[in-house]
């Protein structure tokens, strides 16, 4: 009975011959990686900014301080303070600039689907054309 079940088409096929003398199907490839990049965007508007954006003190496109809480990498609501790091006081408006020396742009990776995303979406969108 054991030998029965593993006979099925796929199992262990691997440089075998099948019964009629064919060679046994090969597994599908993985689908091809998307790329990781790191990028920083406004947390106001979304906009892309430069990683170096160190030199901008205003969002290009809605002219938010990028010098700011809601701008660091450290910005944590659940955070005491709202702050990873160790601060002394509490900075009461989040969006204005401000001096902190432990201010990091906040630089998140995502995935570079720009091509397929968009290709795949048309797909879709034409699958449920009248």
């Amino acid at each position: 009975m054991d030998d029965k079940r593993y006979r099925q088409r796929g199992y262990r096929d691997s440089g075998r011959q099948t019964p009629a003398g064919r060679e046994a199907p090969r597994p599908p490839s993985p689908p091809a990686t998307l790329r990781n990049r790191p990028i920083s965007r406004c947390a106001e508007c979304g906009v892309v900014l430069p990683i170096g954006a160190d030199s901008l003190a205003r969002c290009p496109s809605c002219r938010a301080e990028l010098h700011a809480c809601r701008q660091c990498g450290h910005f944590d609501p659940a955070r005491r303070f709202e702050c990873a790091q160790p601060v002394a006081e509490r900075v009461a408006d989040k969006r204005a600039r401000n001096e902190c020396a432990t201010f990091s742009l906040l630089v998140t990776v995502e995935r570079d689907a720009a091509s397929g995303a968009l290709g795949a979406r048309r797909a879709f969108d034409n699958l449920f054309k009248k």
